[in-house]
């Protein structure tokens, strides 16, 4: 799975958004996505891909949702 399709699983979850931290955490929780170097995957990360993507995901009040 890539980190996007990972952030969109997350998200389809939880109504209503979400931050970056909690994000990442729900993420590294459940192992959806792992990073080359076996690191967890940052807050930081998950912030690039919601901007390398806003066609899927709007950055809003602090929370990162889905678009689609």
């Amino acid at each position: 799975m890539r980190l996007e399709e990972a952030m969109v699983y997350v998200l389809v979850r939880r109504n209503g958004g979400m931050t970056t931290s909690q994000i990442a955490d729900a993420i590294n929780r459940e192992r959806l996505y792992v990073r080359h170097d076996g690191l967890p995957v940052t807050s930081s990360q998950v912030y690039a891909v919601a901007c390398r993507f806003p066609g899927m995901f709007i950055k809003e009040a602090g929370r990162i949702m889905l678009l689609i």
